[in-house]
């Protein structure tokens, strides 16, 4: 038995509605058995922050130590780490390689990720942990010798995930679409990190990219690459609540007079197609703006929801415009090496000099700042460090 100190997540009040009771992390020792044959103990250099985490700690939807029957669990699913021991049969790994961790807890017949690791899937502890064992299945090294730091390395999942998505949304796009339907068609997006990386895939295949941001930091990291920045305080009100809307009239109001001005900006952008394909990563109040922003033939990509779950749809509207919603999740496994190899010939990382890299003391100040938007620098990347130095 081996002893090790975690950032940890205790359930919730029984009785507690969900989001009604958020939860805090605390630092406390756990332990872990022996590695088995297949299995390996590594030691987390870096993770990355997400919403994911953020919905953990208010327990919204769910509160997931009750879904996964475990109290207390360790989250993070994604980080790079260094081997420090291997199993007697692992033959692939050594210590000393630095790895991705592949969070698939669980996946479909055909590879596609159902439960992540480190967070939904039982059984698995995060990243969030001075030491832990894994299976040597879910380690991938990460290309030694390259151009690209390790630090950079760390939003993979961000990238991995905003090419699987790109790949169908584009595809669904091109079912209906010429190339030379729309000239210079139009790629919008809100969201953070992810939406980023999907914008970059979006300009590489010939689309006008635009996306909004709320501070000056980042809207100047969105020119510097080469994404038109839309400063959305322009916009007071869009991301009114409907039911706040509906109760508050001087509410309704701002949401309309600034949804108009965002439409109106939206058609100048696009040479009046609207948008072609609106990666919305956001959700909730933001929903009814996106649908109204796009094109005909057009197309809604989303790879989960930061504010607000559940959407409204008018089927009939969405069916004679012939919109296309795409909803994808993470990676198909097998086209990691794939994925890899693009970033390695292509660049397809961030540039990281900006991003802030917290301390691992500071785990909990960082999960704070992120569910408050207040990362410094332009927080696209969020990174805490484990063992470090």
């Amino acid at each position: 038995m081996r002893t090790t100190e975690a950032w940890v997540l205790h359930r919730g009040p029984s009785d507690a509605l969900p989001g009604s009771t958020p939860g805090e992390l605390h630092l406390e020792a756990v332990t872990f058995d022996d590695p088995a044959p297949d299995e390996v103990v590594v030691e987390p250099l870096y993770g990355a922050w997400d919403a994911a985490l953020t919905h953990a700690l208010k327990r919204s939807p769910v509160d997931l130590c009750r879904q996964r029957g475990e109290d207390p669990i360790v989250l993070g699913s994604t980080g790079v780490v260094r081997v420090a021991e291997v199993g007697t049969s692992v033959a692939a790994l050594a210590p000393g390689d630095v790895c991705f961790l592949i969070a698939a807890g669980k996946t479909d017949r055909y590879g596609y990720i159902e439960l992540v690791h480190g967070f939904d899937a039982p059984g698995t502890v995060g990243l969030l942990a001075k030491q832990l064992k894994l299976p040597e299945r879910v380690l991938h090294k990460v290309p030694a010798g390259g151009r690209y730091s390790t630090l950079q390395w760390v939003p993979y999942t961000r990238y991995w995930t905003a090419w699987d998505s790109w790949k169908v949304a584009y595809g669904c796009w091109r079912s209906q679409m010429d190339v030379n339907d729309v000239k210079n068609p139009l790629a919008f997006g809100w969201g953070g990190g992810v939406t980023v990386a999907q914008l970059e895939l979006a300009r590489r295949a010939g689309f006008r990219v635009a996306m909004t941001a709320s501070s000056t930091e980042r809207i100047e990291r969105l020119r510097q690459w080469e994404i038109e920045a839309i400063d959305r305080r322009q916009f007071p009100g869009l991301d009114t609540d409907p039911r706040a809307a509906r109760d508050d009239p001087a509410a309704g109001e701002r949401h309309k007079v600034a949804q108009r001005e965002f439409l109106r900006h939206i058609h100048e952008l696009s040479d009046g197609y609207g948008v072609s394909i609106f990666i919305d990563n956001i959700g909730g109040p933001l929903y009814r703006t996106t649908l109204k922003a796009l094109g005909r033939q057009a197309v809604i990509a989303t790879v989960g929801w930061k504010h607000g779950m559940r959407l409204e749809t008018w089927r009939a509207i969405e069916c004679i415009a012939r919109h296309i919603h795409v909803h994808t999740h993470a990676c198909r496994v097998s086209d990691i090496p794939e994925i890899v190899q693009f970033q390695l010939e292509t660049g397809f990382l961030p540039d990281m000099s900006a991003e802030q890299v917290y301390p691992w003391e500071s785990v909990p100040e960082l999960a704070k700042d992120y569910a408050a938007n207040s990362i410094p620098g332009n927080g696209y990347f969020p990174v805490y460090q484990v063992n470090v130095g």
